[in-house]
């Protein structure tokens, strides 16, 4: 009984950690976003990140993803995926691998990275820090959504 106790607290945590994530509109989860993805038919944002160490991770999620702009966006066209290699944060193996197989599937070699999916999967495009806020990230977005970016 005193080794339930002890583990509550950290239990409870662990929920509530998922909860507010959840609540963010973030998944973690890269098969069922893209179901989801799929289904709803959206891009897929996959940032690869290094949430909680990488100060132009911190930047993007500030100057962008943070913004109620880029939220109301990301509601009605994306399917968003954090991709996070963290250095203080705690993650199941699970996870752990899922997210080492994507880096490498992708060549992922710096952070942040962005890829941008299809709604089947398919790679569309890839950014990073632009400066600009979430206007210039959005007009980028749209931009490899109508296929008209340039490499």
């Amino acid at each position: 009984m005193k080794h339930i106790l002890r583990l509550l607290p950290a239990l409870l945590l662990t929920l509530l950690t998922s909860a507010a994530f959840a609540a963010s509109g973030w998944e973690d989860d890269y098969e069922k976003a893209l179901a989801q993805a799929k289904a709803e038919k959206k891009m897929v944002l996959l940032d690869f990140t290094g949430s909680d160490w990488c100060g132009w991770c911190i930047k993007l999620d500030k100057e962008v993803f943070s913004k109620a702009e880029f939220k109301k966006y990301a509601k009605e066209n994306l399917v968003l995926v954090e991709v996070d290699f963290p250095q203080g944060k705690s993650q199941s193996a699970k996870l752990k691998a899922q997210n080492a197989k994507l880096k490498n599937e992708h060549g992922i070699r710096g952070f942040p990275t962005i890829i941008v999916l299809d709604s089947e999967g398919k790679k569309v495009g890839q950014l990073g820090y632009q400066p600009g806020g979430p206007e210039s990230f959005i007009a980028k977005l749209n931009e490899l959504k109508s296929g008209s970016a340039k490499p």
